[in-house]
């Protein structure tokens, strides 16, 4: 109970919290005035068109509310709820215009399913200036949901009952937005892009009534990087795989090559087997080797192999590629990294150096961690994370033996890649990576 009799409240003011077994809900009073009697007690039993309360209206009228009660029956069902107060981190929600339905959806409008709404539909929900503001009818759960997702609730339309809001129409919500149904004007309105998903305006803080503080400009590599970056991460659904490969045999040979051929000055490194061993699993599974089309419906196959790794500059990321992997072996590949690393580092990297990767990894060995999640170099569809390699015990079936392992973290576009895929995948890559004469099969 929010209220009792005897206090004043206002229009769209909280006055009593009823609870499902999976939501909680505050009910609205629909005008202000003064609670003349409580009709309802703790832990009652209520459904839709229970009195809860009498309200005397602010022009002296008293009328019954059972109005009040209304809004909650879109709830999970017309089950009967206990009218209990819930302790819920769930934000308030804006006041609603005082002519509609406190719990109506900006979908009610008539907009179909799941498509962006008109802007003049679009709700502007970050203006204190609207007083035409329309709450999301939604349960805790699909708001935290929502959020997670950085999808406005207010540009959703609800197909459940009375219009409420559902996770299947969140999920379309989103869908829609991968696929670009959504409007210009839409996207335009969050602010940032985002593929159209509306999301809070960036928080304004004065940092220096804290504390000393200091202001630097983003190199331009971070700032042509950024919005790319942004870009992936919201427009692709991202899933990470994780695994390890036992790399003993492999660190062992590629030390003995060195030594063997150091006159020559032929120098392998680790990236120039995976990038090798890469190749071996593309092929086995193509869809890793592969973009989107435009409009997501067909899946476009290359049938060479690109590969973009990394690199490490004092001014930020930058991804080079080396070109026709399949065709040249490990110790030239390793030259053309390290040939693209330097120049990468000193700035002389053309357009052409960047261009055309099938697939791309991502090496943190030489600095540390044991697992990531890399964000994908659209327009490919999967990227390959590495850690440092570590010793660890290993159960060969008798005992444990120390075993160098190298950790994996497999970052996919689910769209064109299942899980079962992405496992298949790093299986195959930590067997071939275990014995690399797999390669030659």
């Amino acid at each position: 109970m929010l209220v009792k009799a005897g206090d004043k409240v206002e229009a769209e003011q909280s006055v009593i919290t009823v609870e499902s077994d999976k939501a909680s809900m505050e009910i609205p009073c629909p005008q202000s005035g003064v609670v003349k009697e409580m009709k309802v007690n703790m832990g009652d039993k209520v459904k839709e068109g229970t009195l809860m309360l009498i309200l005397e209206a602010s022009a002296g009228i008293s009328s019954e509310a059972p109005a009040a009660a209304e809004p909650s029956a879109p709830l999970a069902s017309n089950e009967p709820m206990p009218a209990q107060p819930v302790a819920s981190n769930e934000p308030k929600p804006a006041p609603a215009a005082a002519t509609g339905n406190p719990l109506q959806s900006s979908a009610a409008t008539g907009t179909p399913a799941n498509t962006a709404p008109s802007p003049a539909q679009a709700v502007q929900a970050h203006n204190p200036g609207q007083t035409s503001i329309a709450i999301p009818h939604a349960s805790p759960s699909i708001r935290a949901f929502a959020r997670e997702l950085g999808v406005d609730l207010h540009l959703v339309n609800g197909t459940g009952p009375k219009q409420r809001i559902t996770k299947e129409d969140v999920q379309q919500f989103v869908k829609a937005a991968v696929a670009g149904a959504l409007t210009k004007p839409v996207a335009e309105k969050s602010g940032g892009g985002g593929g159209g998903l509306e999301v809070l305006a960036w928080p304004k803080v004065d940092f220096s009534k804290f504390g000393e503080t200091e202001e630097l400009e983003l190199s331009r590599i971070k700032k042509l990087s950024g919005p790319n970056l942004h870009r992936n991460w919201v427009m692709i659904p991202h899933v990470t795989q994780f695994d390890e490969a036992d790399v003993t045999d492999l660190e062992q040979f590629r030390k003995d090559t060195n030594t063997a051929m150091a006159k020559q000055g032929v120098k392998t490194t680790m990236l120039a087997f995976v990038m090798k061993a890469c190749v071996a699993v593309l092929r086995k599974y193509p869809n890793f080797n592969s973009s989107l089309s435009e409009d997501c419906s067909k899946i476009i196959l290359k049938k060479f192999y690109n590969m973009g790794f990394a690199a490490d500059t004092p001014n930020g990321l930058v991804v080079p590629v080396v070109k026709g992997v399949d065709t040249k072996g490990v110790a030239q590949i390793a030259s053309e990294v390290g040939e693209l690393a330097a120049q990468a580092r000193e700035g002389k990297l053309k357009g052409a150096d960047m261009q055309g990767a099938t697939f791309t990894i991502s090496s943190l060995g030489g600095v540390g961690g044991t697992a990531f999640t890399p964000i994908i170099n659209a327009p490919e569809v999967a990227i390959l994370g590495l850690s440092r390699s570590d010793i660890k015990p290993v159960w060969n079936g008798k005992e444990f033996t120390p075993r160098l392992m190298l950790p994996m973290s497999l970052s996919y576009d689910h769209r064109v890649i299942d899980g079962a895929q992405a496992a298949r995948f790093t299986t195959e890559l930590a067997a071939v990576l275990a014995d690399m004469r797999r390669v030659l099969l």
